[in-house]
């Protein structure tokens, strides 16, 4: 993901609004022809063609896809997080010129200090008496828990109760005959229990899941237990998680967790309906972490993946470069089994010793963070004889990962990276491939020269407006078939936020025919930024400063917030044409330049898949050939898109564009379908 300093979001908000389509409108009575050569299948279609990129930016891991509903569950969030957007919310306000030489009203009174616990709030019944404050005196470890939540509990009277309260990422989810798992490390003096814990309405109103605790004792010791919310319960996340007490003393927490059922059961696992979204795209691989994620805004905040394994007591989290802090209790062993859940290959991309500052290690130091890239690599990949292989067994899961490919760096060719880069990616190509020689290794551009060459080169398009996308779909057609192969890792035809407008999904679409069509050049695709948390900044307080809305960088292809999920138009594409791969390339004669069209054959069912865009505010008439072909099954299915240009699903409206299927009857070797306006069309033809 680029990061563009000099552009406020604003101003890129300003760029999507301004984007339009330029549509034809002449009338057109004469279909246009377009000519199949199933006879003259062509290269093989990349079975890689179609994945996923992710980083942690708009809240996609914590706060998003990762199931741990408490943020900053071991306490170190810094108060700056607090700052919405990259550089805060300025106080000032305008001055009206009708109203300056009326009496100034009193200056209103100063909002109370912002708290001590970004996200950990006290809260009392009656006359009960509570403070809290971060604790470093008695750290459970010195690698991760070194820094505890002290409650204070100085007055409590009968029927009262004094505790503190997490409000979760944008509330905490509440959903009907649900089992959550809440942990949490406790110690206490003083206190003579029992600790609740409960799942509540923010108001404190309502209880929606509650247990309880008792003999806390005075040393550290981990506390489990099942919250179970009712069946009638009706979803909310305007809620709060709460630790209370009903007697006085002092109660020390870390790593304070709460799990919702999460898919597949994994422990320390992913939401359900997110993932049932991603898996849905059928995705082939998944590339991971990052994006700028990888690279980190300073060398401190790179991703350094020694720090995310083991268990979650072992993991200090990092400054992600989007201006929150990630837990990385979605580290790499995770992100490999989330390739395992959907079965995906695993793309890793490894720090490459280029940070978002600009700044790259000495060259004398090449060597060292390219063995931690070999050593990572063989965490994925090793055998338990191995080092890092028996370290992943350690960890829980002994079988080796399927891996074929590593990216090194990310976008390291743009800005001064670019100066290091072809010396940077020599010295970890060649270390990577003197242990691992099957491995292809994958590079950040193209526009480098190159002293080592790349198996495969990563390119990265974001066009702000349509038709500077569609503008794009001819750039392969024509290209060198002896350069690398290539992989688009990060694509998006930035129209709408959150999410794109429905005339982004068709230059997506568009573009897409273009990649499958030359997919024995361009092997990999994937779509960025993957997830965006669709909240917007909230108060900590009144009249204080705000938390960080959920999205950094628009346009992005699932939205969600902390109940439901959904997909964009642009998300049914990629389900679309993920759905309806094939297997070989078919040529195709067409002559309109307002449409597009992509084929291929499922081998196996002998099926011809026609992908078509129109791109045009009319129906636009297809006089089809399918050269060679003698018979075909009259009846053939398939699948459109269509919508108005600036329509979005929401969380309000999660399919307000999504594919409708259909049924043709009149399917041959030559037959005639018409394409509604503006849309994307998948029909299968079964030839005979």
């Amino acid at each position: 993901m680029k990061i563009n300093r000099s552009r406020t979001l604003g101003t890129l908000l300003t760029l999507i609004a301004g984007s339009a389509i330029s549509l034809s409108f002449a009338s057109r009575a004469l279909a246009d022809p377009v000519t199949i050569k199933v006879d003259q299948p062509g290269a093989k279609v990349s079975t890689l063609l179609y994945g996923l990129m992710t980083e942690e930016i708009n809240y996609s891991y914590d706060g998003g896809l990762y199931g741990e509903l408490i943020q900053n569950r071991i306490f170190k969030n810094p108060p700056n997080v607090q700052a919405a957007g990259r550089g805060g919310r300025g106080r000032g306000a305008a001055t009206d010129p009708a109203t300056a030489s009326a009496p100034a009203a009193p200056p209103p009174p100063p909002p109370p200090a912002p708290n001590p616990i970004p996200h950990w709030t006290t809260i009392t019944k009656g006359a009960a008496k509570v403070a809290i404050a971060t604790d470093t005196s008695d750290p459970i470890n010195t690698v991760a828990l070194t820094t505890a939540l002290k409650l204070d509990i100085a007055a409590v009277g009968a029927g009262e109760r004094a505790g503190v309260a997490n409000d979760g990422f944008w509330g905490i989810p509440v959903k009907p005959s649900t089992k959550y798992t809440a942990s949490f490390y406790a110690k206490s003096a003083s206190f003579a229990g029992p600790l609740t814990v409960d799942i509540e309405s923010a108001d404190g109103s309502t209880v929606y899941a509650t247990g309880t605790v008792t003999g806390i004792g005075t040393t550290w010791k981990k506390y489990t237990l099942t919250l179970t919310t009712a069946a009638n319960v009706k979803p909310t996340a305007d809620t709060r998680f709460v630790l209370s007490g009903a007697s006085t003393g002092t109660v020390w927490f870390n790593l304070v967790s709460l799990f919702p059922p999460t898919y597949k059961d994994r422990p320390n696992g992913n939401r359900i309906d997110m993932m049932q979204l991603l898996a849905d795209m059928h995705p082939a691989f998944l590339r991971f972490p990052g994006g700028n994620y990888v690279e980190g805004s300073n060398f401190a905040a790179r991703y350094n993946w020694k720090d995310t394994i083991g268990p979650l007591e072992e993991r200090p989290g990092h400054p992600s470069p989007w201006n929150y802090r990630s837990s990385d209790g979605m580290g790499l062993l995770e992100f490999c089994e989330w390739c395992e859940d959907l079965n995906m290959e695993p793309v890793l991309a490894v720090f490459a010793g280029y940070t978002l500052d600009r700044q790259a290690v000495p060259a004398a130091d090449y060597p060292k963070y390219a063995q931690e890239a070999v050593e990572e690599i063989e965490y994925v990949m090793g055998d338990t004889s191995t080092t890092w292989g028996a370290r992943r067994a350690k960890d829980g899961h002994p079988a080796p990962f399927k891996f074929r490919m590593v990216e090194i760096g990310n976008e390291d060719n743009l800005g001064s990276g670019g100066q290091t880069y072809d010396a940077r990616f020599t010295v970890f190509s060649n270390a990577i491939k003197a242990k691992f020689p099957q491995i292809q290794t994958i590079a950040s551009g193209r526009n480098i020269a190159r002293t080592t060459a790349p198996d495969v080169q990563d390119e990265h398009h974001y066009p702000n407006n349509v038709n500077a996308a569609l503008a794009l779909t001819g750039g392969y057609d024509s290209a060198s078939r002896t350069q690398p192969k290539i992989f688009v890792g990060e694509w998006a035809t930035r129209v709408g936020a959150p999410t794109p407008q429905f005339s982004a999904c068709i230059s997506d679409a568009a573009y897409m025919t273009a990649l499958e069509r030359n997919s024995d050049l361009v092997i990999m695709y994937g779509y960025a930024p993957l997830l965006v948390n669709v909240n917007p900044a909230y108060p900590q307080y009144p009249g204080g400063p705000s938390y960080p809305s959920g999205m950094q960088w628009p346009t992005d292809l699932i939205g969600y917030n902390a109940i439901t999920s959904f997909g964009s138009p642009s998300y049914y594409v990629q389900v679309l044409f993920a759905q309806n791969r094939g297997d070989t390339i078919l040529p195709r004669d067409l002559a309109a330049k307002d449409l597009y069209v992509s084929a291929t054959r499922d081998d196996q069912t002998k099926e011809v898949i026609l992908k078509f865009v129109n791109t045009r505010a009319e129906a636009a008439p297809l006089d089809i050939t399918l050269q060679g072909v003698t018979q075909v099954n009259p009846n053939a299915t398939g699948w459109t898109l269509t919508g108005n240009a600036t329509d979005q699903n929401s969380v309000a409206e999660p399919t307000k564009v999504a594919p409708k299927e259909f049924k043709i009857n009149n399917a041959a070797p030559k037959f005639t379908y018409t394409l509604p306006a503006q849309s994307v069309v998948v029909l299968r033809v079964k030839t005979m």
